[in-house]
């Protein structure tokens, strides 16, 4: 089981981490939500959990619940800017379906 980072989505978490003053790594998860079923969830952490499985890429901790680990697996995380858009891009293997407005998919 393994979440990649690209070495801009490890850049991009590292400024937010320094800017903020401080964090452990990135965290990655799932909800249920849209029109397809799920979509991700992106938030940085100060802390592991106990149910946390830790990868490391680039100097960056991404922290992922074991519950979310098996819609996750094989994921690779990209950071993209795009004129003045700028977002976290997922490229994730386990993906059947997506929403046509891009906000959620289905597994």
């Amino acid at each position: 089981m393994a979440i990649t980072l690209t070495d801009a989505a490890a850049r991009r978490v590292n400024s937010y981490l320094e800017k903020r003053g401080g964090g452990l790594g990135l965290r990655l998860g799932v909800k249920k939500t849209g029109c397809s079923g799920f979509a991700y969830v992106v938030d940085y952490a100060d802390a592991a959990n106990p149910e946390d499985v830790i990868f490391e890429q680039h100097g960056v901790k991404v922290l992922v619940s074991r519950d979310h680990l098996a819609f996750l697996d094989g994921t690779r995380v990209d950071f993209v800017r795009q004129g003045i858009n700028e977002s976290f891009q997922f490229h994730n293997p386990n993906v059947k379906d997506e929403c046509g407005c891009g906000e959620s998919f289905n597994i």
